[in-house]
């Protein structure tokens, strides 16, 4: 992007175009996201731990059944506290498709939190709550046949797709790979 400008007889140094997106991609993200394709409204909901610049962290992700990325987040824990920050942080970005059915594997700390966000109205009273580790195949990379591995749509990183749901700790993510939202 810096060489671009300076063909065009401005000159940017490369860490000020760094400062940009990172100060202007959350916005611009959160007004296209609206003009994307549609969502489906089943969710499939995970969490895996991987390594960021040197720490291990929980990677929460979510995608729809169409393997469409809806969100993820970066966590010390998996706790409920954290499951509820995760699913109201993409119930926030997918406003305009919330989920009819959510499914995920089967830790205590998922119905905690749905049944907070129902309490609180952040969730439709009637979203199903599926816990199937079959189900959750599309997000953990395998669609549980011959077929092999099945890339997250969004997810565009190597490290966070593909072998790397099988074996988290064999690919760490880098602070580089990260975006802070």
């Amino acid at each position: 992007m810096a060489e671009m400008m300076q063909e065009r007889g401005v000159n940017v140094d490369p860490s000020t175009i760094f400062r940009w997106v990172q100060r202007y991609a959350p916005e611009i993200e959160k007004r296209v996201r609206r003009y994307q394709e549609h969502r489906s409204d089943s969710w499939r909901v995970d969490e895996t731990y991987v390594r960021v610049g040197g720490r291990w962290k929980y990677l929460f992700r979510a995608v729809d059944k169409d393997g469409q990325l809806i969100d993820f987040m970066l966590s010390d824990r998996r706790n409920t506290r954290a499951a509820y920050h995760f699913l109201r942080k993409a119930l926030k970005t997918m406003s305009d498709y919330p989920p009819l059915s959510i499914t995920t594997d089967k830790p205590a700390s998922y119905p905690k939190a749905i049944r907070r966000l129902q309490r609180e109205g952040l969730l439709l009273k009637d979203v199903e709550h599926r816990t199937s580790k079959y189900r959750n195949n599309i997000i953990e990379g395998t669609t549980g046949h011959s077929s092999g591995h099945r890339q997250v749509n969004g997810l565009k990183s190597q490290s966070l797709t593909g072998s790397a749901y099988q074996k988290p700790a064999a690919r760490p993510v880098t602070s580089a790979q990260v975006v802070k939202a």
